[in-house]
């Protein structure tokens, strides 16, 4: 059984703080290179400004999908290498991963039958799929997935792909880095970073604060990744990015039964709506151009308008803005291929080396996606290897901390940690399944009865084990970023875990705090 490590800065960083490989970012790409490398045998500092996922990589849609609507875009090398990582993902963490089946009813006024037919033939044998089930047809007026959906919804199609707690994502990824021997440094901003020779100097400032060296240094800091080469090394980017803002809101629980629904929009978009944590839905998302502060974006009162208009042209039950009960929005920093419409930029990742002759490399960045960030990990450190002596790849067939038993096996999991602690209510039984795998039973271990909660079901020892082993600092990456248990927190509980961890009164309500 899985049973965890150190949290935090390692010991077995480097004694004189030399490290081969320093990793600016945080997010699901950085924390995937740092835990890649680490597993290659470097020693590695990661560096994040904030939380782990504090920004893009905790507001997605939660899917790892090979992107059906990418087909129209002809990205088939995107959507194939997407579709293949969805089954490799699946088993490396079958606790925070579990598939979907997605419902697309047809809109005769868009997109003609044969065209999705098609779409969905080639997403079904792009990706070489073996455990997912395939593409079926479906009569809406007849089949129990079609009664949440409006009478003129006759037939359509249901398919395939799977969920991602996106956050804890990032946050098992830096814990098998740490694991593996490297430094992580969260609340901590690389505020300079200098060749000197051979080396990267850098200058760290907040927790984690310090001078450090790097034999390589890749900025994965996402929104920020030409801020970073502009303020912090003092270069232009040799790429541009292009700022894309993507909104979602949590409503009641709009239907019985686990499906979820890919709508059609008549502004060719989609949007989804998906069962979430058990009482809700989630839904989204928006693709708007975005200028500003990266982080401190908020939904609109015109895109919450406009989820709800989409999905109430398909939904019996109307969703209206009142309804909303939590939204987020996130800033995805898209590689700036030209397009006119920010729905239409590319999701396919670019690396861009900048390794001088006798001087250190740097790779940043720029693009990619939450289901992709495996094989983008994988490439970086191709791109690094003539620059730094490592291992080869490994991480296709190695779980995930905690994600070491079958890919099916989460409710069984479940049962097992119930045996072996019956005084668990059947549902927190079933969370701590998904939230720590196999590792459940490493957080519980030593508890003899019931605790006393602290914010809903959290108690006093999990949140120990969040701050300890997951670098949670704040009660909102507790409550917003590890778990989703602010959804169903009530002000006073907030307030208590606050009070637990030293925060200030009324911290916690906020995912961004």
């Amino acid at each position: 059984m899985d049973k965890g490590g150190a949290a935090g800065r390692n010991d077995l960083s480097p004694p004189d703080n030399t490290f081969d490989l320093a990793i600016i970012g945080g997010g699901v790409n950085g924390a995937g290179i740092a835990r890649d490398a680490a597993g290659r045998g470097l020693s590695v500092l990661l560096v994040e400004q904030g939380d782990l996922a504090g920004a893009t990589s905790s507001a997605s849609t939660k899917l790892v999908h090979g992107g059906l609507r990418y087909l129209e875009h002809f990205e088939f090398r995107l959507v194939r290498e997407a579709l293949l990582e969805r089954e490799v993902l699946l088993r490396a963490a079958p606790h925070i991963i579990w598939p979907l089946r997605f419902v697309l009813p047809h809109h005769a006024g868009l997109r003609p039958w044969w065209m999705i037919r098609l779409g969905l033939f080639l997403y079904d044998h792009l990706g070489g799929r073996r455990i997912l089930p395939g593409t079926r047809s479906v009569a809406l007026r007849s089949d129990a997935v079609g009664v949440p959906l409006r009478d003129e919804f006759a037939r359509g199609f249901e398919y395939s792909d799977c969920w991602v707690e996106d956050a804890r994502l990032v946050v098992l990824n830096a814990r098998d880095a740490a694991d593996r021997g490297a430094d992580v440094r969260v609340r901590t901003r690389c505020t300079a970073a200098q060749r000197v020779g051979a080396l990267w100097h850098l200058s760290l400032a907040g927790e984690g604060a310090g001078e450090v060296s790097a034999r390589a240094l890749v900025n994965a800091t996402g929104p920020w990744v030409a801020d970073f080469l502009a303020h912090a090394v003092g270069v232009n980017a040799p790429s541009k990015v292009r700022l894309v803002k993507g909104s979602h809101i949590v409503v009641r629980r709009l239907w019985d039964g686990p499906q979820c629904y890919i709508f059609q929009n008549s502004d060719e978009r989609i949007c989804f709506a998906i069962p979430y944590e058990d009482a809700f839905t989630l839904i989204g998302t928006t693709d708007r151009d975005f200028t500003g502060d990266a982080g401190s974006v908020e939904i609109s009162a015109e895109e919450t308008g406009y989820l709800c208009e989409s999905v109430s042209a398909y939904l019996r039950r109307p969703v209206t803005p009142s309804d909303v009960v939590w939204a987020y929005a996130g800033v995805r920093p898209l590689y700036d291929d030209g397009a006119s419409k920010a729905q239409e930029a590319t999701r396919d990742y670019v690396l861009e080396l900048d390794a001088p002759a006798g001087g250190p490399p740097l790779l940043s960045v720029f693009g990619g996606k939450i289901t992709t960030f495996r094989r983008l990990a994988e490439s970086a450190l191709l791109r690094l290897a003539p620059h730094l002596q490592m291992r080869g790849p490994w991480t296709a067939n190695a779980s995930l901390p905690g994600g070491d038993f079958p890919h099916d096996g989460a409710a069984a999991l479940a049962q097992r940690l119930l045996a072996a602690h019956p005084w668990l209510a059947d549902r927190t039984a079933r969370r701590l399944a998904r939230q720590y795998g196999t590792r459940a039973f490493v957080v519980l271990e030593g508890a003899s009865g019931p605790e006393p909660p602290l914010a809903a079901d959290l108690t006093a020892r999990e949140v120990r084990w969040m701050i300890e082993q997951e670098w949670a600092r704040a009660p909102a990456d507790i409550l917003w970023r590890r778990t989703k248990r602010g959804l169903v927190a009530t002000e006073a509980e907030m307030a208590a875990l606050a009070r637990f961890m030293g925060a200030p009164a009324g911290s916690g309500m906020r995912a961004a705090e």
